[in-house]
């Protein structure tokens, strides 16, 4: 059992480091088989799947009945904090190098391939006649992936704004009253937040089949398909992610976890809800709007 010493947190020795590393082996040579036609690629994918699901559940839980029993101090406090800050600060390091595909794609090559400055021979060459208005159809010269249309701002991708907006209300609302020791309120807040990740879900894959069937849009339309899908598909992951985080926050809190003075872990779930919140809000206006 892990245990105080002094002012140092002494952790005790654990295998679930070594589970989770075999399990996340497991998977990526399991998807690399996969993805490489190898047809025993899905077994040891969903076998790399099962330990890392197992080592997650494991490791977590020892986390958590750690915490309960109260054994960790002030400095395990400030380290948990200080690791929280740095995944968020990654996962905005993430995001941004979409950002910056599809803000480099637009207001440089666009206007590159459109023969403006430099881009003259570029354009006579590679594209002629090509007219630099964003977002490019026809997908390049050899008319690759065929026309689409555009994903309007109205409609789902509002509704959507709109849902994300409110379950930061909701979540604030949820940590002021766990700070106020309201437990009833603690509850719904939560509980309202996760219903509104998930129809946020919801929504955005009647947005993906919309796109799919109707507007002709995929991962292979271009550098618009791709920048689209690629940023609101890994925004929609994190906010799954972030649902189930949220979901085993509410679990505990039912259970009678946290109190107003030690909620980190409700904490860093709100921090990663009100990331989420912020990335949606950038792609709403550079993705939709713009």
């Amino acid at each position: 059992m892990a245990h105080a010493q002094g002012s140092y947190y002494i952790p005790h020795g654990s295998h679930w480091p070594i589970v989770g590393s075999v399990g996340v082996a497991t998977l990526m040579v399991g998807a690399a088989k996969w993805m490489n036609g190898d047809s025993s690629g899905p077994a040891i994918l969903m076998i790399g799947l099962a330990i890392t699901l197992v080592m997650i559940f494991g490791w977590f839980g020892t986390v958590i009945k750690e915490s309960e029993t109260g054994i960790y101090n002030d400095q395990v406090d400030t380290s948990f904090r200080w690791g929280m800050f740095w995944f968020i600060f990654s996962e905005v390091m993430f995001f941004a190098a979409f950002f910056g595909a599809l803000y480099y794609a637009r207001n440089y090559s666009m206007p590159w391939l459109g023969g403006e400055g430099h881009g003259v021979s570029t354009n006579a060459v590679l594209w002629p006649g090509f007219e630099a208005v964003w977002p490019a159809h026809g997908n390049g010269p050899g008319q690759i992936g065929g026309e689409f249309k555009t994903m309007g701002w109205a409609g789902i991708p509002l509704i959507n704004t709109l849902l994300l907006l409110s379950s930061g209300v909701t979540i604030t609302w949820a940590h002021h009253a766990l700070k106020a020791g309201h437990r009833s309120q603690l509850i719904i807040g939560l509980a309202m937040t996760v219903a509104l990740g998930t129809i946020f879900m919801f929504f955005q894959g009647k947005e993906y089949i919309h796109a799919y069937h109707e507007l002709g849009l995929t991962l292979g339309s271009g550098i618009y398909g791709s920048t689209f899908f690629m940023l609101t598909g890994f925004h929609g992951m994190h906010v799954t992610i972030g649902a189930i985080i949220l979901t085993v926050i509410l679990f505990r809190c039912i259970k009678g976890h946290f109190n107003a003075e030690h909620h980190f872990a409700f904490e860093a779930a709100a921090w990663y809800w009100h990331f989420v919140d912020v990335v949606w809000l950038g792609l709403f206006i550079f993705v939709y709007l713009v």
